[in-house]
C-alpha cells in the first residue's frame, strides 16, 4: 500500500500528523521521510522489525530528539514552536523506563501528578491506582514490584494528566493472560468514554491485531505498508499478523 494511503480523509484534523519525518545519525538515516496521520478515537500500531525506526520515530513524537527533516503537527500545533502546549496534553509509558525504586507507586504517582500539573493530585492517584488494580502493592517500595506490576504501574503514570493522545511501548509487557486482557480493555473503555488517540508499539502481534484499528509497518525507516490489520493480512494471503510480521521480516534478513 502507498504511503499516500496512510494519510487520513477529509473531516475533522487529525490529533497527530507527520510529514516528511526523517532522522539521521552521520550517514546512517534511521527514519526516511515517513508520512502519516493519526485520527482522534483511533489506536493506530506502530510495527516492525528490531532496527525498523519505531522507538526513534517515538522518541522524535516525544521531543526526545530533534529531527534532521520534516514536520510534526499536534492538535493542530506545531510540536517544535508549542512543546509545552502539546507535551501537556500526551503522554507516554514504557517499561524500559525506570522509575524510582526506593518510592512507592503511591509516591511515585505523586511526584509524577505534581510535574504534569494535575489538579487534585491525592484524589487522581487514587482513582489510577484503582483503576489499574495497584491497591494491593500502592504502598510497598516499587523495587519490590513484579515486572508485569511495573507495567501496570507505569501505565498508571502515564494516565494521571488525562492525556488525549497515549504513546506506548509494549503495554502489556509481562503481564498475564488475564491482566493484560483487562489492560486492552481499560484502553478501549478510554477511548471510548473520553475519544482517547493511542499509537501503540509492539512484539505481540495478536494483541496488535485485536487491538490496533490501524497498522504503519515499518521497514529500514519507511513506511511498507498501511492499513487495517484485516487488510494486511489478506495483501499476503497469511493466517494472521505474526504470519506477515515473519514474511516481512525474513524477506530482509533470510536465513
Amino acid at each position: 500500500m502507498a504511503a499516500a494511503a496512510v494519510l487520513s480523509g477529509g473531516g475533522e484534523a487529525p490529533v497527530l500528523a507527520v510529514r516528511g519525518l526523517t532522522k539521521r545519525f552521520g550517514a546512517f538515516t534511521a527514519v526516511d521521510g515517513i508520512d502519516f496521520d493519526v485520527r482522534r478515537g483511533e489506536i493506530v500500531g506502530l510495527l516492525g522489525p528490531n532496527g525498523a525506526g519505531k522507538t526513534t520515530t517515538m522518541q522524535m513524537l516525544l521531543g526526545l530528539l530533534t529531527p534532521s527533516a520534516g514536520h510534526i503537527t499536534c492538535f493542530g500545533l506545531d510540536l517544535d514552536a508549542a512543546r509545552e502546549a502539546v507535551l501537556s496534553r500526551l503522554n507516554f509509558s514504557s517499561t524500559y523506563v525506570n522509575l524510582p525504586y526506593s518510592l512507592t507507586p503511591r509516591e511515585n504517582l505523586m511526584v509524577f501528578a505534581g510535574l504534569y500539573g494535575v489538579r487534585g493530585a491525592r484524589a487522581r492517584v487514587a482513582d489510577v491506582i484503582a483503576e489499574l488494580g495497584l491497591s494491593a502493592f500502592a504502598d510497598k517500595p516499587t523495587k519490590a514490584l513484579s515486572s508485569g506490576q511495573l507495567t501496570r504501574l507505569h501505565l498508571a503514570k502515564a494516565l494521571l494528566n488525562r492525556p488525549e493522545l497515549l504513546l506506548l511501548d509494549e503495554p502489556t509487557a509481562s503481564l498475564d493472560p488475564d491482566t493484560a486482557d483487562r489492560i486492552r480493555t481499560h484502553l478501549r473503555g478510554l477511548r471510548e468514554r473520553d475519544g482517547l488517540t493511542i499509537l501503540v508499539t509492539s512484539h505481540n502481534m495478536p494483541e496488535m491485531e485485536a487491538l490496533c484499528d490501524r497498522i504503519l509497518f515499518l521497514q529500514a525507516g519507511r513506511i511498507a505498508f498501511a492499513g487495517t490489520p484485516t487488510e494486511l493480512i489478506a495483501s499476503r494471503g497469511v493466517a494472521d499478523l505474526e504470519a506477515l510480521f515473519l514474511a516481512i521480516a525474513r524477506e530482509d534478513h533470510p536465513a
